[in-house]
């Protein structure tokens, strides 16, 4: 699955901070692997005896997930890859000190595509083969390709995907509240919430504003859902000011949830709570709020952190609500996989990574929570009903998502703990204050550097 950013809140500081990567060059020789790989050993495998290095973040059954793709490429091709997760998590300082000692890996796991921006700029990056490429085009929306291009050039392919607009619920909560359906409009949200309130639930909407990054997820709904997808590019990449009417629009819509007590409790007690407490709130043995707003790595938040609520039975969730005449959009985040070395398997492992089997290798490993973004995969290859719900949205939705804004810029604004638009949402979910909010965000984006 993409990043779990409450594991490692600060990843996105130091991926693009402190990455310096080594590697020039063209594709690899050979074909790629068979569409099965798991079967195709019949013929001479052509990459036999060569071997490849992976550097991710992944571990656990994540890790394991991920090593049985890579075994059925070795399996197909007779290389021999081997996947090592970075110490602590700390993929950027890990990758960083093997680069800057001229041992960079063969192929890393990056999430946000300001580094593979940042890498392809310095012409340190080796391009997507002319394979890799039609993989990429037959498989994902064009937007998914789009986030791996610098300048015309494809240099990363997707691995996996989360869906970054869900709310999740209380089932037997929103039953004994009399609530039959769940809310599709802003208004029917805020409605479902009072009535929550009203039949007991302390709090109804558990915000864990304590981890800031929850926040600009927020925010990022919000904002794609009343700007529209040109301004959320716009805004994105700061080529409009945070003090723009349409930041007011998006922040004043929070403000209706956020700012209401009688819906997330003290403002101020919200903005200390973590991501892990906020899901805990809803689906521990006595919960005390009835809904949470995070991606779909919620569900295994729940798993990981023994909640007893059952995932599909006891937790359920629904897409985050229109505003407006929004229509379906929706928030993804992910993880792409990039070259640094002439290696002559890459190339091949990076085609096959695109691939619907690789996915489905990827995506049925039970316990994993991987979804993918690869649109000829079947729906049958996740474990659950609720898995393939969450990747049928991201599916469904094509072009008209948007990747993470806050993943894009540059680190010392969207990425740091206690700092910049983290810090600034902080302060807004405590005061309400819109005016402020919008003076302080264009000042601290003003300050960062990478835009």
């Amino acid at each position: 699955m993409t990043i779990k950013r409450s594991a490692v809140p600060g990843l996105a500081l130091v991926t693009v901070a402190s990455l310096a990567v080594a590697g020039c060059g063209s594709s690899s020789s050979g074909g790629s692997p068979s569409s099965n790989p798991s079967t195709s050993t019949s013929s001479a495998p052509h990459l036999h005896g060569t071997s490849f290095s992976i550097l991710g973040q992944w571990t656990g059954e994540e890790q394991a997930a991920f090593q049985s793709v890579v075994d059925a490429f070795d399996k197909a091709t007779g290389a021999k890859g081997k996947y090592s997760a970075a110490s602590g998590g700390d993929e950027a300082t890990v990758l960083g000190t093997k680069v800057n000692g001229g041992n960079p890996p063969d192929v890393a796991i990056l999430s946000l595509p300001g580094a593979i921006a940042q890498y392809g700029n310095a012409g340190k990056l080796q391009a997507v083969s002319a394979a890799g490429k039609t993989a990429v085009a037959q498989n994902f929306a064009s937007e998914w390709a789009q986030l791996a291009t610098v300048k015309g050039t494809l240099y990363g392919v997707p691995v996996d995907a989360s869906n970054k607009s869900t709310v999740w619920y209380n089932t037997k909560l929103f039953a004994d509240a009399g609530l039959s359906s769940t809310p599709t409009t802003w208004p029917e949200l805020i409605s479902d919430a009072k009535t929550l309130g009203d039949s007991g639930v302390s709090v109804p909407f558990s915000v864990g504003g304590g981890d800031g990054w929850t926040l600009t997820d927020w925010f990022e709904n919000a904002y794609l859902r009343t700007a529209g997808l040109q301004k959320y590019d716009e805004l994105t990449h700061h080529q409009i000011k945070w003090t723009d009417p349409s930041v007011a629009t998006a922040l004043n819509a929070l403000k209706q949830i956020w700012g209401d007590k009688s819906i997330v409790g003290s403002p101020s007690n919200a903005a200390k709570v973590p991501f892990t407490s906020s899901v805990d709130n809803v689906f521990k043995a006595k919960p005390t709020s009835a809904m949470v707003y995070e991606a779909s790595f919620v569900a295994t938040t729940i798993t990981g952190d023994k909640d007893p609520a059952k995932v599909g039975t006891d937790a359920k969730f629904f897409p985050f609500p229109s505003i407006g005449d929004s229509g379906s959009v929706l928030e993804a985040a992910g993880d792409f996989a990039v070259a640094f070395t002439k290696n002559p398997a890459v190339q091949d492992f990076l085609t096959y990574l695109a691939s619907p089997q690789a996915a489905q290798l990827l995506v049925s490993y039970h316990g994993s929570g991987f979804l993918s973004a690869n649109q000829n995969l079947s729906d049958t290859a996740y474990p659950d009903p609720t898995s393939a719900d969450l990747a049928k949205q991201i599916v469904s939705v094509g072009p008209d998502f948007r990747f993470d804004m806050s993943d894009q810029a540059p680190a010392a604004f969207g990425g740091t703990p206690n700092k910049g638009e983290w810090a600034d949402l902080q302060t807004f979910l405590k005061n309400g204050n819109v005016a402020a909010a919008q003076r302080q965000l264009e000042k601290d984006a003003n300050a960062a550097k990478g835009w």
